[in-house]
């Protein structure tokens, strides 16, 4: 017994060690999938070890567990956290198993009665119907708010006691009583967590049914990888391949085995055309020059004419009369001139 003990607290050790350690990786990289698997892994061998030597029993109470012992309960939220991290083509399976672990989990704490009234009616709720469960079942939008409020300064104080607990290490190894408060708020913690977790799985799988099936999407996606195009002439690939692009995208044989064209094609004298453009400049030459360009413009209707000072109209010297109106305007200008100098209306500013 005391080496079943013994085991089990190394598993459990070792198991909390791997999930801390997943906080500071990549989620998609292959060492936090590897400290992934080998977490839940070590939390499924805790779980057989507890089965095996009788750890918990529904004949008891929560008194009748050991302060020591309240630490092995939330393993099977722990797999419930962990499984759906698992990166896999079909989540559906993997949700499954962390519904499963979840119910595992609020089961165990039902039977000793560590669920308050609230937790234990949502736990109700979701035994009722496991695929429909939600936190917010009310469709107030004031209410979904005030509800989602009260979740979270529940989720606050709960972290707050339990971090003023963890904050005396030396009351938590000669204390019994403080050591049995800390796994407590952990539980408390661990359950309201659970019931979130609950509804995102609820909710995910909801989306997952509208989803096509994996099979068919696996045919279409293998169908795309192995023609690098779609029908509307969209590709995947930086790097089309040269048949593609000496076939101008359209694929399939250009003749049939008794020589007739399948589809249409083009000959070109692409010998000649490379011939030509071999002492080539590496930049575009111009195919015009400036005024035919303008001209073109012109045509286009891209230059607008007029505007602009008027050109001065020129004085006829055979019609006198217009030549005295314009000697008369001279004279009244030189006169204005003369009576008004440059600058002499400059009465704020004077040098």
């Amino acid at each position: 017994m005391e080496d079943s003990e013994f085991s089990l607290k190394v598993l459990f050790t070792k198991a909390t060690q791997l999930r801390e350690q997943l906080e500071g990786l990549q989620s998609t990289s292959e060492q936090y999938q590897e400290d992934l698997r080998a977490a839940i892994s070590q939390y499924e061998e805790c779980r057989h070890r507890a089965s095996q030597v009788s750890l918990f029993s529904p004949n008891e109470n929560a008194d009748d567990i050991s302060s020591s012992d309240l630490r092995y309960l939330p393993v099977d939220y722990h797999i419930g956290e962990l499984i759906p991290k698992t990166i896999s083509q079909d989540r559906r399976p993997l949700l499954r198993s962390a519904q499963d672990a979840y119910s595992r989990y609020l089961g165990l704490l039902d039977d000793y009665q560590l669920l308050s009234v609230r937790d234990k009616r949502l736990f109700g709720t979701f035994n009722k119907d496991k695929d429909n469960f939600t936190l917010l079942p009310s469709h107030d939008p004031t209410a979904r708010r005030d509800n989602k409020i009260a979740r979270y300064n529940q989720e606050k104080e709960l972290r707050q006691k339990l971090e003023y607990l963890s904050r005396n290490p030396l009351a938590l190894q000669h204390d019994d009583s403080v050591l049995r408060q800390l796994h407590l708020a952990e539980l408390a913690l661990c359950t309201h967590q659970t019931f979130y977790a609950l509804d995102q799985i609820a909710q995910e799988l909801k989306m997952l049914a509208l989803a096509p099936p994996l099979a068919t999407r696996l045919v279409e996606q293998d169908q795309r990888e192995r023609d690098g195009r779609v029908r509307n002439g969209y590709s995947d690939r930086l790097d089309p391949s040269l048949q593609l692009l000496l076939r101008n995208g359209k694929a399939g044989p250009i003749l049939n085995k008794d020589g007739r064209p399948l589809q249409p094609f083009t000959l070109l004298d692409s010998r000649q055309r490379l011939q030509n453009g071999v002492f080539r400049p590496s930049h575009n030459l111009p195919t015009m020059t400036i005024e035919e360009y303008l001209e073109e413009e012109k045509r286009k209707g891209g230059i607008i004419e007029g505007g602009g000072e008027q050109a001065a109209k020129e004085v006829n010297e055979d019609d006198l009369e217009a030549a005295d109106v314009e000697t008369m305007k001279a004279r009244e200008w030189d006169e204005f001139k003369e009576a008004n100098p440059r600058g002499s209306g400059n009465t704020l500013n004077r040098g």
